[in-house]
C-alpha cells in the first residue's frame, strides 16, 4: 500500500497496480502476482552489498542495484549457452 502515493506514479512510466484483499476478507490468502516482486526482491537480496542499506546516496543505491540485476541477467545467458 505503500506504493499507492502520486509521487510513485509521478516517478516512472511503469504502471503499479496494488493489488488489495477483498472486502471482508479475514485471514490470509493468495494475491494474485504477488510472488513475482516477492521472487526478484529475494533473487537482489542475494548480493550481499544490497542485503542492507549501505550506501551514502541513492544515485549509488541505484548503480548497485542496475549492476546486482545485470549480474542475474548475465549468469541466467550464461547457463542457457
Amino acid at each position: 500500500r505503500a506504493y499507492r502515493g502520486e509521487r510513485v506514479g509521478a516517478a516512472t512510466a511503469i504502471t503499479v497496480e496494488v493489488v488489495e484483499p477483498k472486502e471482508g476478507q479475514k485471514g490470509f490468502a493468495v494475491q494474485p502476482r504477488r510472488w513475482v516482486i516477492e521472487r526478484s526482491f529475494g533473487w537482489i537480496a542475494r548480493c550481499r552489498r544490497l542485503a542492507r542499506d549501505h550506501e551514502a546516496t541513492p544515485s549509488s543505491a541505484l548503480a548497485f542495484f542496475v549492476l546486482a540485476a545485470a549480474m542475474i541477467l548475465v549468469r541466467r545467458i550464461a547457463r542457457a549457452l
